[in-house]
């Protein structure tokens, strides 16, 4: 719903020192995240439209990502992808509705 905030979890429970996390939006599969954790450096990236200007929070320690105030912009593709010990992935559909439009 708009306005409302949203956590794309990575189902991670710690991230461990050699560990790497990108977050990607859209089908140009644009960096909007990424953790190094063997730096310790932690980002979060706009997309050229502005469509995440201070909307973006990463959890250090999971590394999942909190979209804040969404609108129906932040609708679409997200991917995740894991650097550990193996490489994982995992792909999010985010569907944002107005308020006050219902599902029949």
């Amino acid at each position: 719903m708009e306005g409302e905030s949203v956590t794309l979890n990575t189902d991670v429970t710690e991230i461990h020192k050699h560990d790497d996390i990108l977050w990607k939006y859209g089908a140009e599969k644009s960096l909007i995240a990424k953790i190094n954790q063997e730096t310790g450096n932690s980002s979060t990236y706009d997309v050229p439209d502005g469509r995440f200007r201070d909307r973006l929070k990463l959890d250090d320690q999971t590394g999942s990502l909190t979209i804040t105030n969404i609108t129906t912009q932040h609708a679409g593709l997200y991917e995740v992808k894991i650097a550990a010990a193996k490489l994982s992935s995992k792909t999010f559909i985010l569907s944002v509705f107005q308020r006050g439009q219902c599902l029949e």
